[in-house]
């Protein structure tokens, strides 16, 4: 097995088709494979209430790594709609507070409905700039908000999303919850691709549940900006023999509204406009553990790498956990892929229809 790691360079030049208009420097790694997926991961933080502003940003982003001949991106958890960090709003077990309430009403406000314009737009730049797009987003279903993933393809088709499955701590008071029935992977021109977000990239049996579905470009949206990060994502690469693509958003406290219309609780007074409250680490690595480009902690920027497909047949002849590494006859796994509905209407079925049937 190969230990060689690839030296990464800052591209400091200007791409022929930007016109110097260069948004972030780009973190890059060379190949010369055949089968070779130029990937982009975005390190950006969200115009928080501002979900015009912030599909505006997106689409700057995306226009710089196509320039920079990206062929698939992933964007960071939450970047359509915001990640809310810091934010208590002001719940406490048996109270809520007319703030917190208002807060609530904002936040539901900045997120998207999922198909709506917001989605057909991002489609557009999926079509225009002729990438694979996976996208954080805060989906709206009547008044109950989803941490999701959205995927694109290059001539601009929704495939589909994923709805993060167990929120972590306070999330689960502002996020509802998805189900089996959006844990999708897509098999493209360019691999087959499908995402967990944040720490549930952690839930074993999620893992497992993609693995077996062939997943080969596993993306990872995340709010996690700790060191330890870049382990858990190694180990991922490696157990299921597949790339790991791991956007995180880079925020500094000036990123998000002033006090007291947003407050990071328990910090706020510690807190100058320029602290970094989230330091990103995004990151890209290969099914053979290697770290392929990041992790990032400086600043905004695009992470990217030459994805060599090959690398993935290497792995798996070391290691196939859902193939010739498993133990089914000892171990099983069950997953229950149908929609949870809180309601279900059956139709009532008249005398007439019943002796047609």
């Amino acid at each position: 097995m190969s230990t060689h790691q690839q030296d990464m360079s800052l591209v400091t030049s200007t791409p022929p088709i930007n016109n110097g208009n260069q948004i972030f420097p780009e973190i890059e790694m060379s190949g010369d494979s055949s089968s070779i997926v130029r990937a982009t991961v975005v390190q950006a933080c969200t115009i928080f209430y501002d979900t015009p502003a912030t599909l505006d940003k997106a689409e700057r982003l995306l226009a710089e790594a196509a320039d920079n001949g990206a062929q698939l991106v992933v964007v960071p958890e939450a970047f359509i709609g915001g990640y809310p960090r810091g934010s208590s709003f002001e719940l406490a077990i048996g109270a809520r507070t007319a703030k917190g309430r208002d807060d609530f009403r904002k936040y539901l406000a900045s997120a998207i409905d999922v198909p709506g314009p917001e989605v057909e737009r991002m489609a557009e730049m999926a079509r225009k700039y002729k990438v694979f797009l996976v996208m954080g987003v805060i989906e709206r279903e009547g008044y109950t908000l989803y941490c999701s993933v959205l995927f694109f393809d290059s001539h601009g088709q929704f495939l589909g999303k994923h709805r993060k499955l167990m929120p972590t701590a306070l999330e689960r008071c502002i996020w509802g919850f998805g189900d089996g029935s959006t844990i999708p992977v897509f098999d493209t021109p360019i691999g087959k691709i499908g995402a967990a977000i944040c720490w549930e990239n952690r839930m074993p049996s999620l893992r497992t549940a993609m693995y077996a579905k062939g997943i080969e470009i596993y993306c990872a949206p995340t709010a996690d900006a700790r060191e330890t990060w870049l382990a858990s994502m190694t180990h991922i690469a490696l157990e299921g023999g597949c790339f790991v693509l791991s956007a995180n958003q880079f925020c500094r406290r000036k990123d998000y509204p002033p006090p007291p219309e947003y407050t990071f609780s328990g910090s706020e007074e510690s807190l100058t406009p320029d602290s970094v409250v989230c330091a990103g680490g995004s990151s890209i690595i290969s099914p053979l553990g290697i770290v392929l480009a990041g992790p990032n902690y400086e600043g905004e920027g695009l992470i990217s790498a030459d994805l060599d497909l090959g690398d993935i047949a290497r792995a798996k002849f070391d290691f196939d956990v859902v193939g010739h590494y498993s133990r089914p006859e000892v171990f099983s796994l069950n997953i229950k892929e149908h929609p949870r509905k809180a309601v279900s209407f059956t139709s009532k079925v008249t005398k007439d229809e019943t002796v047609k049937n």
